[in-house]
């Protein structure tokens, strides 16, 4: 009966009443089948005993009894669906090698057949003898590629001298002098292996997450920059139109002032001088009259009451004199001038408070210090000694120019720090490429690897093919130095008075950068003797 098909669909095995696969069923009469359960209880709620399906009425309720044959088939068919519906094979487990159509779930698999079964499938092997001695494993996936080409057997050892999985007989014959070890005993060593590169790997990631995320915080901070940048430069700009609006409106009412002033003195004159001409010329009407008279007395009486002249002013000395416009526009740019250099100090300020944000704490390097310098023990200052030490071989060492390098060298983004110069009569600083020549005398230019600030007693100058003469600032007492790596920037600040001195820009930065100080000969010009100092930020100067 085990081989009876049960192929059939459901509805097959399903009593009427329940409609559930047949539990334990039993035959009517007329030939219908249902569950022993249900037909009971069905003709125990009722008076006559009917069929269900036919409704065929017995006298008396029949003597039911199991149908063996059905029973079996039902139980097969509750069998199949169960193992139909959980036992399937799902993505990653191992399939049945005999399932035909739907492929179940292997539970085993056979190390002499080279097959995978599943519970159905592995029946006969748990009820055979013969097939009982066959070693059976867990499910495996690809049973064929688990055995040696070369001797058919199952590979389940390890040759550390060839890292290649092996059979017993390989280890016999062809790695008997190699080690070799079960492949549970590699499996461990290699997972612990893989548990590494695992953690490698992550690192890796993470660091690229980090990377990630720093070159998103560095969009941000370069549109915080440019938006700060226009901000400001909105400001200035807003700041120079209201001047050159309010010197607009001053100069055109001072102008006005002037002309309404002019036009107000010409029109008095001209009142006057209106007036005069009316009394004159109703005199000359009283002397034209009198004129025609003929009567000699009635003219001597007339003439001798005619009245006086009038008292008019001697114009000859009287005039009008156009305004003088001359400095007035000047005074207007004069203010002009005034608001626009208040606004570029306030720039300046707030441009060395950005870089100054960007400040590195870095010491001198004894190692790379000329043998005549003498360094404080903090590394901080630094001044010539005059005569040469005597100092061990060093190819950091500078022996031709008295320089010294900081210890700290930088290979991106941006830095900045401040050296004091005060009472120096001579004296350079800037940033010097690593590979510069230390041991001959080069001179110090971009090409050759060094963007230096020089200042000699009463010139300073940017150090290129050629030099940059800068405008003298006499009371220099402190220098800073900002660098952009990536944008390829060097500046130079004079802190006190909060100035850009010079930039070098358009450099080309390949390799790390040095801060490096020069505090020439201590007689250089005079006393020279001052050291020069890094000294820290302080934003409040």
């Amino acid at each position: 009966m085990a081989s009876a098909n049960t192929s059939g669909s459901e509805e097959n095995f399903s009593c009427s009443i329940c409609l559930d696969v047949y539990n334990s069923p039993v035959s009517t009469p007329c030939g219908h089948n249902f569950c022993k359960t249900c037909i009971t209880k069905t003709w125990d709620e009722k008076v006559q005993f009917k069929c269900p399906l036919c409704n065929k009425a017995f006298k008396r309720k029949p003597d039911l009894r199991i149908n063996t044959l059905l029973s079996e088939l039902a139980a097969q068919f509750q069998t199949s669906k169960r193992v139909k519906y959980q036992l399937c094979v799902k993505p990653g487990e191992v399939p049945c090698d005999v399932c035909t159509g739907t492929q179940l779930k292997a539970v085993k698999s056979c190390l002499v057949c080279f097959i995978s079964y599943c519970q159905t499938h592995l029946e006969p092997h748990q009820r055979f003898p013969v097939l009982k001695t066959h070693r059976l494993v867990e499910p495996m996936d690809r049973l064929g590629d688990r055995m040696c080409k070369k001797h058919d057997r199952l590979l389940e050892l390890f040759c550390q001298t060839e890292q290649v999985c092996v059979c017993l007989f390989c280890r016999v014959k062809d790695h008997r002098s190699h080690p070799v070890v079960r492949l549970t005993e590699e499996y461990e060593v290699k997972m612990a292996q893989l548990g590494k590169i695992e953690a490698e790997v992550q690192q890796m990631i993470q660091e690229r997450l980090n990377n990630i995320q720093e070159i998103k915080e560095t969009v941000n901070r370069s549109k915080a920059d440019a938006d700060r940048e226009i901000a400001d430069g909105v400001h200035v700009l807003t700041a120079l139109k209201r001047c050159i609006e309010k010197c607009q409106d001053d100069l055109n009412q001072m102008v006005k002032e002037k002309l309404k002033s002019t036009e107000k003195q010409a029109e008095d004159l001209i009142k006057e001088l209106e007036q005069e001409i009316e009394d004159l010329t109703n005199r000359r009407s009283e002397v034209k009259q009198l004129s025609h008279t003929e009567d000699h007395l009635h003219f001597l009486q007339a003439f001798r009451s005619l009245k006086d002249p009038p008292p008019t002013r001697d114009w000859t000395t009287v005039e009008v004199r156009p305004p003088s416009y001359v400095g007035t526009f000047r005074r207007s740019l004069d203010q002009l001038e005034e608001t626009l250099n208040m606004e570029m100090k306030k720039l300046r300020d707030d441009e060395l408070k950005r870089v100054q944000q960007y400040e590195v704490d870095v010491t001198l390097d004894p190692d790379a210090a000329h043998p005549e310098l003498i360094l404080s023990e903090d590394g901080k200052q630094v001044h010539d000694g005059g005569v040469a030490k005597a100092l061990p071989d060093n190819p950091k060492r500078f022996t031709k120019k008295i320089l010294v390098l900081t210890r700290q060298s930088f290979s991106s983004g941006r830095f900045y720090f401040e050296v004091q110069v005060k009472d120096k009569t001579a004296w350079w600083l800037g940033v010097a490429r690593e590979s510069i020549d230390r041991k001959d005398r080069i001179i110090v230019t971009p090409e050759n690897g060094y963007l230096a600030l020089f200042s000699y007693k009463d010139w300073l100058l940017f150090r290129d093919d050629p030099s940059v003469r800068l405008p003298l600032r006499a009371e220099l007492q402190k220098v800073g130095v900002f660098v952009d790596y990536d944008e390829g920037l060097v500046s130079f600040y004079d802190v006190e008075a909060r100035v850009h001195i010079y930039s070098a820009t358009g450099c080309s930065f390949t390799e790390p950068l040095y801060p490096i100080l020069c505090p020439c000969s201590w007689d250089y010009e005079g006393d020279n003797s001052a050291p020069m100092i890094i000294s820290p930020v302080n934003q409040t100067d």
